[in-house]
């Protein structure tokens, strides 16, 4: 990612982190409503928590944005656990397409063009180590082997 996405990202994050709450709120709301699928995946938690998780989790990767080597095995541990809850790969457009859903509504005006370029960036950055992560690919059997 550029120094500049980074910025982007950093700085639209710091406005919607006030509104950390609603922006929750939202964000599961549109994902329920848009990926219904989903939506046993959490049918024994906390909703409350839930957001707050996210939220936590969403400031520690926009902090780390900046060191993505160091991030990247939190990203994987991270994967690895959402795919014991039974997380698919498919569902990692739904998510990104909520956060950038999201992120339109909490910041009104404030999400330009560059910065929706910058969430997408970020967001298929980790998304793609993620699904690498938790579901890596089979390698080919070798042809002609007995």
């Amino acid at each position: 990612m550029e120094t500049s996405d980074i910025a982007l990202v950093q700085g639209s994050f710091a406005k919607v982190w006030p509104i950390k709450g609603k922006a929750a709120e939202l964000f599961y709301a549109d994902l329920f409503e848009t990926a219904p699928e989903v939506k046993p995946l959490f049918a024994r938690t906390d909703m409350q928590k839930q957001g707050d998780k996210l939220m936590q989790m969403l400031s520690a990767v926009v902090k780390g944005l900046n060191d993505i080597p160091s991030l990247l095995p939190v990203a994987a541990d991270l994967a690895l656990r959402h795919s014991a809850y039974g997380v698919q790969p498919a569902h990692y457009d739904a998510v990104g397409a909520s956060l950038l859903r999201t992120l339109e509504t909490g910041l009104g005006e404030a999400f330009t063009p560059e910065v929706k370029t910058a969430w997408t960036r970020a967001y298929t950055t980790l998304s793609g180590a993620m699904i690498d992560a938790a579901y890596p690919t089979e390698p080919p059997a070798t042809a002609g082997t007995s």
